[in-house]
C-alpha cells in the first residue's frame, strides 16, 4: 500500500495494487476509484483533498492496523 499526496494538483492517492491494469475508472464528487479486470480496487484517488479536509493532508495521516484475535 503507498499513501502520495501531490501539492501542485492537490490529489491525494492511495494505491493497495501494485503493477495492475486499471479496468474501469468510477469517479463520484471528486473521488475516483480505480478497479482491476477481477473487480479489486487497484486505487483510490482524491481529487482537490485540501478543501475535503482541515489540516494539511500530509499531516492528516496517522496509519495503523488492527489486529482481532482468531
Amino acid at each position: 500500500m503507498r499513501i502520495e499526496y501531490e501539492p501542485k494538483h492537490d490529489i491525494m492517492n492511495v494505491e493497495f495494487l501494485e503493477n495492475v491494469d486499471i479496468e474501469e475508472s468510477i469517479e463520484y464528487d471528486g473521488i475516483i476509484i480505480d478497479y482491476a479486470k477481477d473487480r479489486r480496487i487497484v486505487s483510490i484517488e482524491i481529487l482537490d483533498v485540501g478543501k475535503r479536509i482541515t489540516k494539511k493532508p500530509l499531516e492528516t495521516i496517522n496509519f495503523a492496523i488492527i489486529k482481532e484475535k482468531v
